[in-house]
């Protein structure tokens, strides 16, 4: 298998926090979609190679991953020669997935907030499965606490968090030889803990 080139792909990247376009948005809100960016930011796989591995239909997975190179996250790597000696067109990740943001400070300082059902369940949706498909052993750390916060607090924690892990994913390919190692940062506002106190009994007119 062509190894791509550590250097050379992360110079590539654009490291700028930025709004994700409509078309990047749509292509994220996707958990299959999000997936397949998981498996080709590890290492370039061919349309059936991500059919099998996700268990979905070749034609299914060719419309995510043609939906994917469409919006710039996915992209053609150099075409190889499989085990059975037939030419293979693989796909990698272009690194720009983690730099897009649907919520959030771009690095211009726009502040947004284009969240909806769909596409804020699609990335908790992606590691569940993910989670399974490694199960329990390979849990390497986790944190589950309670925070009260304002809109603005939330922000703020947002931009901390991000700061720390851009920092990691900045020098990622300077580490490409240890176990590669999944996660995901997820802030939820709670439901009410218990029902709403029942009202006054209806009033009745007298008879």
């Amino acid at each position: 298998m062509a190894q791509r080139d550590p250097e050379l792909r992360a110079s590539a990247v654009d490291r700028r926090r930025r709004r994700a376009t409509v078309l990047q948005a749509k292509a994220a809100s996707h958990p299959l979609r999000l997936r397949i960016l998981r498996l080709c930011g590890q290492q370039a796989l061919t349309n059936k190679q991500l059919a099998d591995r996700l268990g979905s239909q070749p034609g299914t997975t060719l419309y995510h991953v043609r939906l994917l190179v469409e919006a710039g996250l996915l992209e053609p790597a150099p075409i190889r020669t499989g085990t059975s000696g037939a030419l293979e067109k693989p796909y990698r990740s272009s690194g720009q997935s983690w730099w897009l943001s649907a919520y959030g400070d771009t690095d211009e300082g726009e502040a947004y907030d284009d969240r909806d059902d769909e596409r804020s369940l699609a990335p908790i949706e992606a590691f569940q499965a993910e989670l399974r498909e490694a199960g329990p052993g390979s849990v390497r750390t986790s944190a589950r606490f309670m925070l009260h916060l304002s809109e603005e607090e939330v922000r703020e924690l947002d931009r901390r968090v991000l700061a720390v892990l851009d920092e990691w994913i900045q020098t990622d390919h300077q580490r490409l030889d240890r176990p590669a190692l999944g996660g995901i940062v997820v802030l939820h506002q709670l439901a009410d803990p218990a029902p709403p106190p029942p009202g006054p009994p209806p009033s009745h007119p007298p008879s």
